[in-house]
């Protein structure tokens, strides 16, 4: 709306360029204005889309009940590990009003993982999500291993979250130890030159650095800051085996 007042007054004033100049610094204003005038967040876009911060916890707390179920079994290391993060993060009153709301949910309709992700998608920046992909990981292995019905589940969840092959293997690698796990984490393969090794390292710090996570949530913000440090811990170790300075 800026955009056209600004560009009859430029008009007004100015006559045709006049008009052009005040079409860019209206359209400038409209973004600026659309963005809030601050750092955009998760929670942000839910607002835009009219729907509470409540919603991504809710559904957050849904994906995690898909992995725990994943292998047919409800592990209690699984559910610990899950609820402890909730009472850490929100605390005893507000996780458990959490947890009443999702048991309300799933008393009246199936989750879908896919519908979930779609929501997610729409709501949430490429850096959220694969935070998100990090913490369902981590719940997956909270009992000690990531069961292959698991794996397969998170391999599903990554395609509607439309997650990246190479950035679900580099999450996975943090998981799921395997040959040549550290080159996996930098998504690099092993007989990469030394230059290639450092440049993939200064990608993926960049890509993965938690100042890029922008979200007030604790279980992204957590996932960020294991990532960070696992691909920090990836590169030491190939700079170790190979003497690089």
């Amino acid at each position: 709306m800026i955009k056209w007042v600004a560009a009859f007054l430029g008009y007004f004033l100015f006559r045709f360029p006049g008009a052009i100049l005040g079409f860019i610094v209206g359209s400038f204003l409209d973004n600026l204005g659309g963005s809030g005038g601050g750092p955009k967040t998760v929670f942000q876009d839910y607002t835009r889309q009219r729907a509470s911060p409540a919603d991504f916890e809710l559904n957050l707390l849904s994906l995690c009940s898909i992995v725990i179920k994943a292998d047919g079994q409800v592990n209690q290391r699984e559910l610990d590990y899950v609820r402890q993060y909730f009472l850490s993060t929100y605390g005893k009153e507000k996780a458990n009003a959490i947890f009443r709301t999702f048991n309300d949910v799933i008393k009246k309709r199936e989750i879908s993982s896919q519908r979930i992700c779609e929501y997610m998608v729409q709501r949430t920046r490429y850096e959220v999500r694969l935070q998100l992909l990090h913490f369902l990981f981590g719940i997956a292995q909270a009992d000690g291993q990531v069961s292959k019905a698991e794996l397969n589940k998170l391999r599903e969840i990554a395609g509607y979250l439309r997650v990246g092959r190479h950035d679900f293997d580099s999450i996975m690698a943090m998981f799921i130890k395997s040959t040549d796990n550290s080159y996996k984490i930098l998504e690099i393969d092993k007989n990469a030159t030394d230059e290639e090794v450092k440049k993939a390292y200064r990608n993926m710090a960049k890509k993965y650095h938690p100042d890029r996570v922008v979200t007030k949530n604790e279980a992204i913000k957590k996932g960020a800051e294991e990532k960070f440090k696992e691909v920090q811990k990836a590169y030491e170790i190939i700079q170790k085996e190979r003497g690089i300075s």
